[in-house]
């Protein structure tokens, strides 16, 4: 589950899930929500990435996730991810970018540091600002 965040120029993404893998996934869905809608999952993509500590990896996932957006000129909408230590790997699909069809909403720039909140009570939690 997520939930957007108001914040004075820029968003804020708050997820909570029963898993660390499924917190992850929710992060995407979220990031994704914030810029488009209507992505079919066709084609499948993988990334790695890896930091020095869950938070940090939360923020590196975002991030990647934005290159191959970027680098594939895909928008992405199911997300499957495995976490082993503070190494990620994940599998995305997504369809390549159609400005007719997707209707863009907003443009994220980037996953910051800024705010940046990572606990486990009886979930895992995680929250995050993006730039916009």
């Amino acid at each position: 589950m997520y939930k957007f965040l108001e914040h004075e120029a820029d968003v804020g993404i708050l997820v909570n899930s029963d898993s660390l893998n499924k917190m992850f996934e929710e992060g995407a869905k979220a990031l994704f929500e914030l810029m488009v809608s209507d992505v079919k999952p066709i084609k499948k993509i993988t990334i790695k990435c890896e930091a020095d500590d869950t938070a940090a990896l939360f923020v590196e996932w975002l991030n990647a996730l934005l290159a191959k957006k970027d680098i594939e000129n895909m928008f992405f909408s199911k997300f499957e991810v495995k976490i082993k230590e503070n190494t990620l790997k994940a599998t995305v699909y997504g369809e390549e970018i159609d400005i007719k069809k997707h209707k863009p909403k907003i443009e994220v720039k980037a996953a910051t540091y800024s705010g940046l909140k990572y606990w486990k009570d009886k979930k895992f939690n995680v929250q995050c600002i993006v730039d916009v």
